[in-house]
């Protein structure tokens, strides 16, 4: 069972009312002169995971099908696109996201991803749905989100870790983006059901004394 943890201080970026009121001016900055909006994490970490998945992970680019949680403004999936991967989703709770993800992606050149309003909280049988099977989901700056909520982040983080574990398929990969939690916290939260196989190296900070790092990118495999 997992241990006692301290949970993070709650913000209002883990509420859908700020990222409904975000992405409905960021659609309006995108169809006013073409800019996609604020990269979590920048750029760098997403063409880095990507390429990591490319060369590190057994994954077919043409069956095996991909999730992208959270996925924001999309541009995740449009990396993973240029990579070559073909069987694409991206997911969130906001409509605001998935109306301006739709916009990016067309721009983009990749009309093909598919994209939807879902909260990866919310309860789900996707189990039992063959169409919501997945080899690998990705996931930059939803947990930490959720982790954030003014409500229960404990019992909504837990709930998100359930439900990505439904959602793959045996044997399937779990890549994850976080800058509010370490590495050692994250395969305490996920270790019933995931465990930790690559951890990516980022870039470091030293503070007062002390070393860390900016981000923490990990890929976890289901058990």
């Amino acid at each position: 069972m997992e241990k006692s943890i301290d949970e993070l201080t709650t913000s209002e970026l883990g509420t859908l009312e700020y990222w409904e009121k975000t992405y409905s001016l960021e659609i309006e900055n995108f169809q006013d002169h073409s800019d996609v909006g604020e990269v979590w994490f920048g750029t760098d970490s997403s063409i880095k995971i990507v390429k990591f998945i490319s060369t590190r992970l057994s994954l077919s680019k043409e069956s095996d099908r991909i999730i992208d949680v959270g996925c924001g403004n999309g541009m995740t999936l449009v990396d993973f696109a240029k990579a070559g991967y073909e069987n694409l989703i991206g997911v969130d709770y906001s409509q605001k996201a998935i109306d301006l993800a739709r916009k990016v992606v067309n721009e983009e050149g990749f009309p093909t991803i598919k994209l939807q309003v879902h909260d990866i909280i919310a309860p789900v049988n996707v189990c039992e749905d063959h169409e919501f099977q997945f080899k690998l989901a990705h996931d930059k700056g939803t947990y930490d989100a959720i982790s954030l909520h003014p409500h229960d982040p404990g019992d909504k983080r837990k709930r998100y870790i359930r439900n990505v574990h439904k959602i793959l398929s045996d044997g399937g990969f779990f890549a994850l983006t976080s800058c509010n939690w370490t590495k050692d916290e994250l395969i305490e939260h996920f270790k019933d059901y995931f465990q930790l196989v690559h951890e990516l190296p980022s870039k470091t900070f030293s503070f007062g004394g002390q070393t860390g790092n900016k981000i923490t990118q990990l890929i976890f495999v289901k058990k």
